[in-house]
């Protein structure tokens, strides 16, 4: 059974599905664009930034060249690619579910693809209730759809719509022992997400849901905090 992790890592295979991730990203951030505020005098913060340089992975940190008020917080040394991203304001490392930023620090807080990685769902629950907290006017955060026939993270198909112990003990006898844990994958559906927002009490917001032959690959997260506020 351990044969599936050879299974993960053909080249071809690996090749097509960053085809996918290169086109699902840039779809999301025309969304980005489409239903934030943001401009190139907003100060975002992006939470989760990767420490790789790679066009899909920090998609954002190309498209906001323009922009000199965008800071960065990850939980890995990312301060070598103030050398790609020379127009970075400030380079963090740190726990998204706990900054040290003040209230209402940036204008938007934006971050794609981290949330599934924070493990169990009380801290993705505090991770949301932060990223509330450091924004003024808007959040907006992206993750993968659990219901989605494939998994990105070990490209297996279907298994992860078991329930999520038994889809952990599986992934663990086929040999992907890292993202048997939940510390490191807890993928989220629409429904888990609603949970939060009642769970935070956050009332306008709203779920898109992009697609990808057919099925609906990432779910999005917007959060239009100034609204609250004014409510």
């Amino acid at each position: 059974m351990k044969n599936l992790t050879y299974w993960a890592k053909i080249p071809l295979l690996n090749n097509y599905l960053l085809k996918i991730l290169k086109y699902n990203r840039e779809k999301i951030h025309y969304l980005f664009l489409k239903n934030t505020i943001y401009n190139d005098n907003c100060s975002l913060l992006d939470i989760g930034t990767t420490a790789d340089t790679n066009y899909s992975h920090n998609i954002i940190l190309y498209k906001t060249q323009k922009n000199k008020n965008i800071s960065c917080l990850s939980d890995q040394d990312i301060n070598f690619l103030k050398k790609n991203f020379p127009h970075v304001k400030n380079f963090y490392k740190g726990d998204g579910k706990k900054t040290n930023f003040d209230d209402n620090t940036f204008d938007i807080v934006h971050s794609s693809a981290t949330i599934e990685h924070l493990g169990s769902f009380q801290n993705q629950i505090n991770f949301i209730n932060e990223c509330m907290r450091t924004s003024k006017y808007q959040i907006f955060i992206t993750t993968p759809n659990r219901f989605y026939p494939i998994d990105f993270h070990t490209k297996l198909p279907f298994l992860h719509w078991l329930p999520k112990k038994i889809h952990r003990k599986i992934l663990k006898l086929v040999g992907f022992k890292f993202y048997s844990l939940e510390e490191n994958l807890n993928l989220l559906d629409k429904r888990s997400i609603i949970k939060i927002m009642k769970i935070l009490n956050i009332t306008n917001f709203k779920i898109l849901e992009h697609k990808f032959l057919i099925f609906k690959s990432n779910l999005i997260l917007i959060i239009n905090k100034k609204i609250i506020n004014d409510q």
